[in-house]
């Protein structure tokens, strides 16, 4: 009701309402561009008008503290000025541009004032100063030395560091950031606990740490080489972030040479130090905080030790100032890194994705034209009497190529050439290459068994010791490119062989010499076990799974046969795109197929096989493992990756492993590697499963193969390695599983009735499975101890 009485109905308002709205809908652009229009008009006429605009000045503390100055705007600019020669008179640090201005009495602050300092400084809180007053820098100083002369220069440049580093007065000292430094032995330190993350501290305690490394080059195994070898795996381990040391606060190197032994760098004067210090860079996500040092103890090293640590005492006065290294430090640049793992095509192997295809050419460049002379290779090795007319069916690998128009000499190239980009990232990796295509590595439950600290899944189920184990492959090349591969992408490709074929005994003599010489390479790392190492010195086993395709070696009987009467076990793998060398193959002592999939689009994802006909092929080598499942210990390899294999596919494994009948089937979550050719298939931590996934699977599957009226059972697993084994009621014995195998009983079977002779795979069956290996048990052997990354005890329930 409106003040004179009058009432309007609901219905009048809410025409109006609509009336209101619709006309604002209609007319809503104009209205606010006139508005806009008419603001930003007003604006620039009061601006325009007023007569007191005032000046900026660049004083944030004198204008906070002077608000009611900022009333009087008449005399502002008068008394702002006055305020800042009072302060500046009154105040100890003021610069000498201050001083000046006090003593002739300007007053003109026509700029922003020049501040010296920190600016990161300036804008901590003061809770934050307070807690950096408490945080201390620790310096680490990290030696080698064979002579004990290494050691007494080590004691000595840390007692003088630390004295140019702390402060002369009593109350200086007590307010230092900086504790007495440590000196540390690389012969006895524990290299996780210092290599892999910086060391714990205490609770309550905050302390940086800051690492040298003082390291003489030796031409002769030391513990550098073991050293070195160490940054390396670190650096290249798929369950380690690439940059684990990058919380430390800095590094630096300093290495010791003999220019008579090295008269250059190229030669090799302290070269282990120059590795050590490029190692560094990556660990430390290049924190390098001063240049490497280096120095002819004989001639000029006490100079360039003094002139390097004079120089690490500015680093670190900053770094006690700062927080950081900061900009423009020595050595705070991007350093130039050598042997990065980005691998080019060095035009001689097979790398990465097919070349795409556009108008009928190919992006990439020649080193793909060789598949083509297949014909021609073949008839150079005797194989073949007529080129043939027609172009040779290949694979897609070579599709788009143009064909040649003449016809050169044939030169059959090496798979893995010396100094190629190829050999160069599998060595530093941790391969040895033997030959043009064979490699071998240490594993690293190798070394774990070596210290008693656990043995791999295969000493569970199979009594295999990781310590006597060799891993090796006599093909670096492979047909698969899988998600899930650990080499990085760096091991070459194909579908056929087309390079040079080394002797068998080649291999076996060069496999065997490397494998030693890496295991004699342990003998200076704390923990490892007196009696494992002289065991370690007599191979027992040999694992043909260490990367690229073993069966695809031409001679692989020969080096079977070599291994075996050696009385050396072998452990095949393949990958199921092989039928006719698989059909070929002799007795191995368990052979191992990898089935990553139920379906052909779900393998073509994960495996990414070259081959075209790959469904085939794998389906043709379930056929074979068939046939011989009363022949050989056949093993199916179940590679579980989230997202990939593992959801709602139980049904059509319990199919694969109904159709190819093996002896045991090995399921295994998959283990993400970073730096693998995973990322451009789009495999992340997320797709790793978690062990309890693994285990439901397994139940899953064990359901499914007894509704398909198969007796298979779950018989052991390993909970540290994410693996769990199904095996056959063919070795469930007496009410207990008999998955282990009498290895003397197999070479005893061989020599009786020769490699191509017949016997079952229960006439060499081994002793009960251990009841700690059993399903439930965990897996890990009581004798060991298990440790955790850092090498703390951990107590296995």
């Amino acid at each position: 009701m409106f003040p004179n009485g009058w009432e309007v109905s609901p219905a009048i308002l809410g025409r109006v309402a609509d009336y209101a709205v619709e006309l604002w809908h209609e007319h809503r652009i104009p209205i606010i561009l006139s508005t806009l229009f008419i603001l930003g008009f007003l604006r620039i006429y009061l601006r325009l008008t007023d007569s007191r605009q005032e000046k900026l000045v660049a004083l944030p503390k004198v204008y906070n503290s002077e608000k009611k100055g900022l009333e009087e705007k008449k005399n502002k600019t008068e008394e702002l000025a006055k305020v800042v020669v009072k302060k500046v008179s009154s105040s100890e640090s003021s610069s000498g541009d201050d001083e000046r201005r006090k003593a002739t009495g300007k007053k003109k602050l026509g700029g922003p004032r020049r501040i010296k300092g920190d600016a990161n400084k300036r804008l901590r809180k003061e809770g934050d100063k307070q807690q950096d007053v408490k945080r201390k820098i620790q310096v680490l100083v990290f030696y080698s030395c064979l002579t004990g002369s290494t050691e007494k220069i080590a004691r000595q440049f840390a007692q003088e560091f630390g004295n140019s580093l702390t402060k002369s007065t009593e109350e200086e000292k007590a307010q230092t950031a900086f504790l007495p430094p440590q000196v540390l032995d690389l012969s006895e330190v524990d290299y996780d606990e210092y290599f892999i993350s910086p060391p714990k501290t205490e609770e309550g305690e905050k302390v940086d740490y800051f690492y040298l490394v003082l390291l003489p080059s030796f031409n002769i195994d030391s513990i550098n080489d073991t050293f070195l070898e160490h940054l390396q795996e670190t650096h290249h381990d798929f369950r380690i972030d690439t940059s684990p040391l990058a919380p430390i606060l800095g590094y630096s190197v300093f290495g010791f040479g003999d220019r008579e032994g090295w008269p250059t760098e190229e030669e090799g004067y302290c070269f282990q130090a120059k590795e050590v210090d490029k190692w560094m860079a990556k660990l430390t996500g290049r924190k390098r905080a001063y240049p490497l040092g280096m120095g002819d103890w004989k001639r000029d090293g006490k100079e360039r030790l003094g002139e390097w640590k004079n120089g690490l005492v500015d680093v670190l006065g900053q770094i006690e100032q700062n927080g950081g290294l900061g900009e423009g430090v020595p050595g705070s640049g991007d350093p130039i890194e050598s042997d990065d793992e980005e691998v080019e095509d060095d035009g001689e192997v097979l790398f990465d994705e097919p070349a795409e295809q556009n108008g009928g050419k190919s992006k990439s460049s020649g080193s793909l034209e060789d598949v083509e002379d297949i014909g021609r290779i073949m008839a150079a090795n005797g194989n073949t009497g007529k080129k043939p007319s027609a172009p040779i069916a290949v694979d897609f690998t070579t599709e788009g190529k143009p064909k040649r128009k003449a016809a050169a000499p044939i030169v059959i190239k090496e798979m893995v050439p010396k100094n190629s980009p190829t050999y160069n990232s599998l060595t530093k990796q941790g391969y040895a290459i033997v030959g043009s295509h064979s490699g071998v590595k240490i594993c690293r439950w190798t070394k774990s068994a070596l210290r008693g600290r656990g043995s791999c899944y295969k000493y569970s189920f199979y009594g295999i010791n990781s310590h006597q184990c060799m891993e090796t492959t006599p093909s670096l090349s492979c047909s698969n490119k899988c998600v899930f591969c650990w080499r990085h992408g760096t091991n070459p490709v194909g579908t056929t062989w087309r390079w040079v074929v080394d002797p068998p005994d080649l291999i076996f003599n060069g496999v065997k010499e490397n494998h030693y010489k890496k295991i004699k390479m342990m003998r200076g790392v704390p923990g490892v076990r007196a009696e494992r190492f002289a065991e370690a010195m007599r191979i027992r086993h040999c694992a043909l799974s260490l990367v690229g395709e073993p069966i695809f070696y031409p001679h692989i009987n020969e080096f079977l046969g070599m291994l075996h009467k050696e009385r050396i076990s072998s452990f095949l793998v393949c990958n199921a795109q092989h039928p006719d060398q698989l059909a070929a193959l002799q007795h191995v002592t368990q052979l191992y197929v990898s089935i990553d999939a139920s379906n052909k689009e779900s393998l073509r994802r994960i495996d990414r096989p070259l081959h075209r006909d790959f469904w085939e092929r794998f389906n043709r080598c379930l056929d074979i493992l068939r046939e011989r499942r009363f022949q050989q210990r056949t093993v199916f390899r179940l590679t579980l990756v989230k997202d990939f294999n593992l959801e709602d596919e139980v049904e059509g494994y319990a199919d694969l492993v109904q159709k190819g009948l093996p002896c045991f089937v090995e399921i295994k979550g998959v283990t993400y590697c970073g730096t693998s050719t995973s990322s451009s298939a789009g495999l992340t931590m997320q797709n790793v499963p978690f062990y309890t996934e693994v285990c439901d699977f397994v139940v899953a599957l064990e359901k499914a193969l007894k509704k398909r009226g198969l007796n298979y059972g779950i018989a052991a697993e390993h909970a540290h390695s994410c693996c769990i084994l199904l095996a056959s009621d063919r070795f469930y014995k007496e009410g207990k599983w008999h998955t282990r195998i009498d290895y003397e009983r197999f070479f005893e079977l061989l020599e009786e009735r020769g490699p191509d002779g017949e016997f079952t795979p229960e006439e060499y069956m081994g002793p009960e499975t251990p009841e700690w290996a059993t399903w439930g048990k965990g897996g890990f052997d009581p004798r060991d101890q298990r440790v955790d990354r850092k090498g703390r005890p951990v107590e296995v329930s």
